[in-house]
């Protein structure tokens, strides 16, 4: 991951956001909302430009901040994000109608494990699938969804790194180990995917790319 003098080198380059979006922010930091780090979306952001997807579907809206970004950097894509939590999907519709940026997201209020039963319900075909939930379900979330990748698509999760927690010898605190292993074991087991190419990017929280291959 990069050093602490690095990250704050790269946020002092990176222009001022509008003020909405660092209202989200802030209203994020405060209310301890998990949303990227701004490296780390930054980063993403330049993957997506260079991808041009026309369609995202978004495992995790928290209040939005991702998929407003998202569609800020993409005015002519269209994103479908899934938030199980009605506080913060109430923010998140609340911030999309402030940026404008209605047209552009719909989201879904549901555990995005139960509405993978009912993929009809969110399209039938994505260009990129966003993962940014609960971090033990990630496999499952991969799992249940890249049925609705298109072909030659791109699968994107973050905080494959959480903190660097995946790199040390050990936890202390028995929580958060067990979920430190589980995603040593999804990071694992993206990397050895024969249907995917992937890269763990050491940014933000740790990004893990993962390409289709393709037919």
């Amino acid at each position: 991951m990069l050093s602490v003098e690095i990250t704050a080198y790269l946020e002092s380059l990176i222009p001022s956001r509008d003020n909405i979006i660092q209202e989200i922010e802030a209203y994020a930091q405060e209310n301890n909302v998990p949303i990227m780090e701004l490296v780390g979306i930054e980063a993403m952001l330049q993957i997506l430009r260079l991808i041009q997807p026309a369609s995202i579907l978004e495992i995790g809206t928290a209040i939005g901040y991702s998929a407003i970004r998202m569609a800020k950097a993409l005015p002519e894509a269209n994103i479908v994000s899934i938030e199980r939590d009605e506080i913060r999907y109430t923010k998140a519709l609340e911030y999309i109608e402030m940026t404008n940026t209605s047209s552009q997201i719909k989201v879904h209020l549901g555990d995005a494990l139960e509405l993978v039963d009912r993929p009809e319900s969110l399209g039938t075909s994505f260009d990129v699938i966003f993962i940014d939930a609960a971090k033990g379900q990630y496999q499952r979330f991969f799992n249940g969804y890249e049925n609705l990748l298109s072909p030659n698509g791109v699968i994107i999760t973050d905080n494959v790194l959480f903190k660097g927690l995946v790199a040390a010898e050990d936890v202390d605190v028995k929580r958060t180990r067990s979920l430190v292993n589980k995603i040593r074991t999804y990071n694992e087991w993206l990397m050895s995917n024969p249907k995917y190419i992937t890269t763990i990017l050491p940014i933000g929280d740790g990004i893990a790319i993962s390409k289709k291959r393709g037919v």
